[in-house]
This record gives structure tokens, sequence and C-alpha cells, in this order.
């Protein structure tokens, strides 16, 4: 019988339903767990489940008992890899699941940076309608999203979404090489052509060591200072304190971000203590959280499960 550990289980809201595995096992879930106590519990687990909960060398370690880790999200960086590679750690994750939310999410941060929503909000809240004495007021700047200039660091199913809706909305679209590349793909520009060129700056890839501080002064410098940037990636991706840094000194107009370097944030995080910027809005990564995103999340974890019961290895890194 397989002994299953959802390490994490409150990451899952309390409404979406989670099916259990078809085979015969034994459950147990915890809301959250620590570094200290992934150890004793996993102790005897043949199969774990883990959103965010970090599952290193040292940890696998310990672990004899382990033959499969579920990973309940795409990203694959709190696991490693090449230990479980070595060791005969079967390891899935969840693919394609947030094809609509992330979009979405993206949409609406540009269309509420874009028309400064916030910053309307705000001041609204703090009396400058009634101060203005007219029927309206204009004390941010309202910029038309068709017609602008879209560039897309990822092209992976994220950002082919997010292309799509930009097209249908009256976006062009420019995909991004890698940064540093000395040859274009067919259907790229070059990294440092997008940042310039693009109104918008959209981020859909991994955090590597590569892809780390991707966006930090030197890049942020090539924007239009109409430019925005939005990020429902990584929070890594993007450097925090040259960002905050970059909004105050109106280099760039405008920033969404929904994932910062450590989750929860800190009050201390640079975008945190600054989220009262009228062109900053941020989010606690939940771009990928709709219900049904998140309801083909679960399924697909227990599939994954079912698959690797199986023998088949569904998803399998």
């Amino acid at each position: 019988m397989e002994t299953i550990v959802f390490l994490d289980h409150g990451t899952i809201p309390a409404h979406i339903s989670l099916p259990r595995p078809a085979f015969c096992h034994q459950w147990h879930q915890y809301d959250a767990t620590t570094a200290s106590q992934v150890v004793e519990r996993l102790q005897h687990a043949t199969i774990a489940i883990t959103n965010k909960v970090v599952l290193n060398s040292q940890v696998l370690a310990q672990l004899p008992l382990l033959k499969f880790i579920a990973i309940a999200a795409t990203g694959t960086n709190n696991v490693d890899l090449d230990y479980c590679h070595s060791h005969n750690i079967k390891v899935a994750n969840i693919q394609g699941y947030a094809t609509r939310s992330v979009p979405e999410h993206v949409i609406a941060m540009i269309f509420a940076l874009k028309r400064n929503l916030a910053g309307y909000q705000q001041d609204i809240a703090n009396g400058e309608w009634q101060r203005q004495q007219q029927f309206c007021f204009f004390t941010h700047p309202i910029t038309d999203v068709a017609g602008s200039t879209l560039g897309i660091i990822g092209n992976g199913g994220l950002g082919q979404a997010v292309a799509t809706l930009a097209h249908a909305i009256g976006i062009e679209v420019l995909f991004a090489e890698h940064a540093g590349a000395t040859q274009c793909r067919d259907g790229y520009h070059p990294f440092e052509q997008v940042l310039r060129e693009a109104d918008i700056i959209s981020l859909h890839c991994p955090l590597t060591a590569t892809t780390k501080n991707m966006i930090a002064a030197p890049q942020l410098a090539l924007m239009k200072s109409s430019a925005i940037i939005i990020n429902t990636s990584r929070g890594g991706l993007i450097n925090e304190q040259a960002l905050v840094d970059a909004l105050l000194s109106h280099q760039i107009a405008g920033a969404g971000i929904d994932v910062f370097t450590t989750e929860p944030a800190l009050p201390s995080n640079p975008l945190v203590a600054h989220s009262q910027l009228p062109n900053l809005i941020l989010t606690p990564h939940v771009a990928w959280g709709s219900d049904s995103a998140i309801q083909t999340l679960v399924n697909q974890l227990i599939d994954n499960i079912n698959s690797f019961h199986q023998g088949t290895h569904k998803n399998q890194l």
C-alpha cells in the first residue's frame, strides 16, 4: 500500500474538490510544512505531494522509502531533480493548466496600468475629485491598450496564450530571444531590441541560474519611460529593488507583479514597502488561481499519481 503525504494542502482552496487516487493507499495531508518538519512527515511516505515545500538533496537523502514526488505546480525549482534522477525517485509536475487564468491576469494588469485605475481610485479616496471641482480630473496619464507593442519573454504555453489574447485586443506582439544570444531563431527578436521597442513587457520563463535577475537596472534603463512591465512567472526574474528605483525615478511608467523572491513577501520587501505607489499593482501569486485552473490542476495532480502507480509516468520530468 502506498503512503501519500501532501505537505502543503493549504495551497489548494477549501472549495476546490480534490479527488483521491484510484488505488489502495494511506492519505495524510498538512496545510503547511516547515523545513524542519519535512523529514519527519515524509519518513514513511512512498509518494510526496508538494507545491512550494523544498525537497533538496539533504532532505531526500533521509527518505529511503520515497519513490515518487508529485509537484502540485508547473515550476520545478523546489525539487532537486538531479538527485531524484540519480536515486530513481520519479517526479511529475502539472502542465498546461493555467493557460486561461494567467493570460487573463496579465491582460487585466495591462488595462489597469495603462489606464491608471489604481491611481485614480487612490485619488478619489484621498478627496482629489472634490479639490478639482470638475466633473472629471486627470492626475494620471491614460493610454490606449490597442496599438501597443507587447514584448513577451518566454514562448511556452503561457507566453503563447498571452500573445493570443493580446492580438485579439489589437496589441502587436514581439517574442524576445534569449538574453545574450548571438543569433535569433525564426519568430524571435533580439532581447535588448524588445526591451527598447515594447510598450509592455511580460515575463513567462522559468527561474534558473541564467534567468535570475534577468531584468535589473541595465535592462530597465533600456525601456521606454512610458513602458510597463508585468511578472506572473517567478519573482527572481526581476531585481525588486531595481524595479522600485525605476518606478520612483519615472524611468518606467508602471509594473504589475504577482510573484516575489520570497513568498510570502516580507514587509521589508522593496515592492511591498512601496505598495502605495499608484503605478504598482501587487497580487499574492494568484495569477494561476482561477477556480477552473485550480480544479484542472488537482485533477491532473491525482492523474499523475495514478499514472505513476500504473507505471505509465504521465508528465514525468
